[in-house]
């Protein structure tokens, strides 16, 4: 089967040298996708796991030599750290195997917006300023990723297709969908400080493409719970794919429309408005590639 091709394809919080890391759904995606840039937006080898205690099969490392070859055969690659791979913040606009070490490098799309690219970590205020928060609240993850790996043992064997008991925990919990919708807000701020269309992270482990007033907000999710990623079509237009439930399409660009710029009321821009939903999170079944 010939890799598809996008002008673009983005990625992040793959988390190799973890056991919650889903190599063998990415290592699949990455064989059946290709691309002009390919962009990794961090976390995507996790150092703050690696330094507790070493885990590295072979599966972590065939992503790592197809992501090499992907740089080799004439993709442009480029990685962004994230908090989990924060040593590599110290070999910025250096070169590995031709890979890029960048810190904020800005996307022209194919229809000529400008995308700023980050992970994310800067607008969360416990990595910033209270970091052995941070890594207690990585342990708990951590947990909750075990309990979703045998969750889904038993799924498979009953013939039930991948579906992340983690994800939907925390998206229940209150004050995880609080911190989501503030981060958010946080990151498009940041896009529309620095004069540019878009912005697209990671860091939240949240997949969503979505108008923030006139700023779009991308973020591609993981594969440690979704197994998601943020594709350019030739023309410009971004979905994200659900790689996870059949090669799915969760979110498609084409089903959004650009809020025109409203006036102020009472100091407060209008909100923005999705066309077809008043939710945008469809289900990845109900919109197929």
């Amino acid at each position: 089967m010939s890799a598809r091709h996008y002008r673009s394809i983005w990625l992040s919080d793959v988390h190799l040298g973890t056991r919650g890391c889903k190599a063998e759904f990415l290592l699949d995606f990455i064989r059946q996708h290709d691309a002009d840039c390919i962009y990794l937006l961090g976390d995507i080898i996790d150092g703050w796991r690696l330094k507790k205690s070493w885990y590295w099969p072979k599966l972590h490392n065939d992503v790592v030599q197809k992501m090499l070859r992907k740089a080799r055969k004439g993709s442009r690659v480029v990685y962004v750290p994230g908090n989990h791979d924060e040593f590599l913040r110290d070999f910025l606009e250096l070169q590995f195997g031709g890979i890029e070490i960048l810190e904020e490098p800005v996307h022209t799309t194919a229809d000529g917006r400008r995308i700023l690219m980050l992970h994310g970590d800067r607008f969360d205020g416990v990595v910033r300023y209270a970091k052995w928060l941070a890594l207690l609240g990585d342990w708990a993850y951590e947990l909750a990723l075990v309990v979703n790996h045998h969750f889904n043992r038993v799924r498979r064997r009953l013939g039930y297709p991948y579906w992340s008991l983690s994800a939907y925990l925390k998206h229940k919990v209150k004050n995880a969908v609080n911190f989501i919708s503030d981060f958010e807000g946080l990151v498009a701020d940041e896009a529309r400080r620095q004069g540019v269309d878009g912005v697209v992270c990671g860091h939240i482990h949240k997949a969503e493409l979505r108008y923030i007033d006139e700023v779009l907000y991308c973020n591609t999710g993981d594969w440690v719970e979704s197994c998601t990623a943020m594709v350019e079509k030739q023309d410009g237009s971004l979905s994200i794919l659900h790689w996870a439930d059949e090669q799915s399409v969760l979110f498609s660009e084409a089903r959004l429309t650009r809020p025109a710029r409203q006036p102020v009321v009472d100091g407060q821009p209008a909100p923005a408005f999705l066309t077809e939903a008043d939710d945008a999170s469809l289900p990845a079944w109900q919109e197929r590639a």
